[in-house]
């Protein structure tokens, strides 16, 4: 049990002040959007993007009163009931403690690091050794700094075994890495280009990764990847690969179209089995888990058996469109407490319906552990659930449980006979299993069916690149995103939802309608309208929605407007046009205005606000310089005129990171947070939408065929074509035809051949290797798509037809 006192000897830190509560430390939070149980938790202000200082006050809004800082904090000042430690980081106090905590525990810690293949070897590590182990995984892709510490947290006495992910992105990092995680037995997976940036050479990113296994009694990895010279001293070195020498050999392998033979060769043994698998990189971690199997004791017979009954994972957590306009999020590949928690996160942060079921499987050490039922009921309770469907024999603990409307259904067969007379219908339904309990079947009958076209929606990096950004920020900046056109292509109240959790300040949408969709689904940030009109007024007041002003007309019809509602000091978004000439007051009509808005109380300047034209292209500086000249002259004027002050806004996306003298009070961030850099200035951006289709069918033609609309696909070689399941209806453009649009299957490049049809399209597949039914990249590198027909990201990513499935990933 760790109480404050205890957390202060391990740091070695006086309590700067002490309120003498006793209570146990069962939860270390960083978040203030993340506590679910306060009373129990200890808050890092964490030194991030954002200084976490910040949400100290957030934090114990919502209860908490154990504090690790490293500042001084004036919020404390008149607080007699809060524990407080000073420490000179933060961060690295919550790695101390996890350390402490990771030592009072005796049995094997499986530490894995490499550059691919972490998340999976662990997952499929987890899946091999639950049988008749009590195994604990880190959860998810919680292999950073903070990742690993949350991580180890969770360790208690039940487990017979744990792994743990550990990745690093930059020198140095891996040596905290090693003091939390003390591992017994180290895994290599590939090295390869991920984070490459940050190192001089393969050999130094190779020599920081090894930092982890110090001490470690065996390394499992390839000599295709280290020798001799690198396995820690005194540590057992388990090779495998194709030669003679290797612990593990593979001595074939026959690829058939969607499986391998693996002709394996296990200590003294030769073994043969099959796997659904025919990628290198699958190949490779089968083996790597292999043998850290033979390794740990068991014979060749358990491996094959349980090495042949692996299938691919689905690692994120998913979100998906479902039947009766319900939201379903899919994360039924594990179960554990600490990814559960992860997933009823982000059930809150998706606050789509007011009415929330979660399917819920029995999970390891529920039943015999006191502590974790304890700290699952308050996890339960504190998360808003409105149903519980549970699937287990072991239900008793559900007596404990504040949920009104719970079920027991004592395996998935019961549920899934069951489920029409469940009526699921307007919620959020979480489904959360372990994989034993195929919960994917689950998610099969209530999810929408699609047309085998889908836009895949990364959440992580949207969030990652709204972080990216912020941290460009002062801290009293303010930060306003743009999720007009149906967030650039990615959703509306799904991105918005993220960003509302993310505490942007101000959303963006184009149309009013936009701004009604996203009220509607619960979205209470401010919003502003950019293209208002007259028709919309009465949906602006209704929906608090805040509109661009760009004329003097338009100005004086939303005064006559607000007027006859009896409406006053409503909020309204003052444009200057300085040089895009689209929109907005000339400088010389903001005179005018300012007597207008003085003269009508009806509304009041929320903001004042102009559109840089080129602020990304160097060999326009001049003029940017000149557009923020005139806006910084007008809202003097305009301040000086209406006597109070105003948010004052100039810099997009490119300005964000170009020109820091004009981010003022706050900066609207567009295309940049859809991960696409315009200007190559920021080099951390991550990859948010992936279109994919499928292969529908494959014909071979002979040379002098000719494929598609007006004959204009003609065939120069006897040929392999492809009809894949995406036209210009999906928003594929009919100028990608005839060889002009590449897109990828597996790693191979294939090009369009004739007309882009309605609803579909043909490839020409000659040279690769390619089935009915396999994934089809559609935009391999956007920036070179939109290149390759005289256009720009934008348009391909708003030109996405909504009848496209999108769905959502999460971790």
């Amino acid at each position: 049990m760790y109480t404050i006192e205890i957390i202060s000897t391990i740091l070695e830190q006086k309590l700067l002040k002490n309120n003498n509560n006793a209570n146990e430390i069962n939860e270390l939070v960083y978040d203030s959007r993340k506590i679910a149980n306060p009373a129990e938790s200890l808050f890092f202000a964490l030194q991030a993007a954002r200084d976490g200082h910040q949400f100290i006050p957030d934090a114990y809004q919502k209860g908490v009163r154990n504090f690790i800082v490293s500042e001084a904090v004036p919020f404390f000042t008149d607080k007699h009931d809060v524990n407080v430690i000073e420490v000179d980081d933060t961060l690295a106090a919550m790695q101390a403690i996890v350390a402490y905590h990771r030592a009072q525990f005796s049995f094997p810690i499986i530490g894995i690091t490499g550059s691919n293949g972490k998340s999976i070897v662990k997952a499929w590590l987890f899946q091999l050794l639950s049988p008749d182990k009590k195994v604990y995984q880190s959860p998810k892709s919680y292999n950073s700094q903070l990742g690993v510490a949350l991580s180890l947290w969770n360790l208690n006495a039940h487990y017979d075994l744990a792994i743990i992910e550990a990745g690093i992105s930059e020198p140095g990092e891996m040596d905290r890495l090693e003091k939390m995680i003390k591992p017994t037995i180290g895994v290599l997976t590939n090295i390869g280009l991920a984070h490459a940036q940050h190192f001089d050479s393969k050999t130094q990113k190779l020599t920081e990764k090894l930092k982890l296994f110090t001490g470690v009694e065996a390394l499992i990895a390839s000599p295709a990847y280290i020798d001799d010279s690198l396995v820690p001293a005194d540590a057992e070195w388990v090779r495998w690969g194709r030669d003679a020498t290797d612990d593990i050999r593979l001595v074939e392998t026959d690829i058939h179209i969607n499986s391998t033979t693996l002709h394996l060769r296990i200590g003294e043994e030769d073994k043969t089995c099959s796997v659904p698998f025919t990628d290198k990189a699958s190949l490779e971690n089968i083996m790597t888990c292999i043998s850290v199997l033979w390794y740990l004791g068991y014979g060749s017979d358990v491996i094959v058996e349980r090495i042949t009954g692996l299938r691919p994972l689905e690692m994120r957590l998913q979100l998906k469109k479902g039947i009766n306009n319900t939201s379903i999020i899919d994360d039924s590949y594990s179960n554990d407490l600490a990814s559960l928690r992860i997933s009823l996160e982000f059930l809150q942060q998706q606050n789509q319906h007011e009415n929330k079921t979660l399917i819920l499987s029995e999970m390891e050490g529920l039943t015999e552990n006191d502590k974790f039922q304890h700290k699952l009921v308050d996890l339960l309770n504190t998360n808003g659930i409105n149903r519980l469907i549970w699937v287990g024999k072991q239900y008793a603990w559900l007596d404990r449980l504040a949920v009104a409307n719970k079920l027991v259904f004592t395996d998935t067969d019961e549920l899934l006979t069951s489920l029409s007379d469940l009526r699921f219908a307007e919620e959020s339904i979480l489904i959360k299993g372990a994989r034993v309990f195929q919960f994917e079947r689950i998610v099969q009958r209530l999810t929408l069916r699609s047309h085998g076209t889908v836009m895949e929606i990364n959440l992580n990096a949207i969030s990652n690149n709204l972080m990216a950004y912020r941290s460009l920020l002062p801290n009293q900046v303010k930060l306003m995103a743009m999720v007009k056109a149906f967030s650039y292509g990615s959703g509306s109240f799904e991105v918005a939802n993220l960003l509302q959790f993310s505490k942007v300040d101000y959303l963006t949408v184009a149309f009013a309608d936009e701004g009604v969709e996203l009220r509607t689904a619960g979205i209470s940030l401010p919003i502003m309208v950019l293209s208002p009109d007259r028709e919309t007024f009465r949906s602006l007041l209704k929906y608090n929605l805040e509109p661009e002003v760009y004329s003097m007309a338009f100005l004086n019809e939303f005064i006559t407007f607000l007027k006859e509602e009896n409406r006053r000091d409503f909020p309204i978004h003052l444009k200057l046009d300085t040089g895009m000439h689209r929109l907005g007051f000339f400088p010389s009509e903001i005179s005018a205005a300012i007597d207008v808005i003085n003269a009508n109380p009806e509304v009041r300047v929320q903001s004042f606000f102009t559109h840089l034209v080129a602020s990304g292209d160097p060999s326009q500086d001049d003029f940017t310089r000149m557009q923020i000249q005139q806006y910084e002259e007008s809202a003097t004027q305009l301040a000086e005129g209406i006597g109070y002050t105003f948010i004052r806004h100039v810099a997009n996306t490119s300005a964000i990171v170009r020109w820091p003298q004009a981010h003022l009070d706050m900066v609207r961030l567009g295309i940049g947070l859809y991960g696409v850099d315009m200007d190559h200035t920021m080099g951390n951006l991550e990859e948010v939408s992936r279109l994919k289709t499928t292969v529908t069918q494959i014909k071979e033609l002979p040379a002098g065929e000719t494929v598609g609309y007006d004959r204009k696909g003609v065939l120069k070689r006897d040929s392999k074509i492809a009809t894949v399941k995406i036209g210009y209806a999906d928003g594929y453009l009919r100028r990608f035809g005839n060889g002009i649009g590449k897109m990828q299957i597996g790693s191979q490049f294939v090009a369009t051949i004739g007309n882009i049809c309605m609803d579909m399209c043909m490839l020409d597949v000659t040279d690769v290797n390619v089935q009915v039914g396999d994934e089809v990249l559609v935009f391999p590198d956007l920036m070179h798509a939109a290149k390759d027909i005289g256009t720009i990201p934008y348009e391909l990513l708003v030109n996405i037809s909504s009848r496209v499935k999108r769905v959502y990933y999460y971790e």
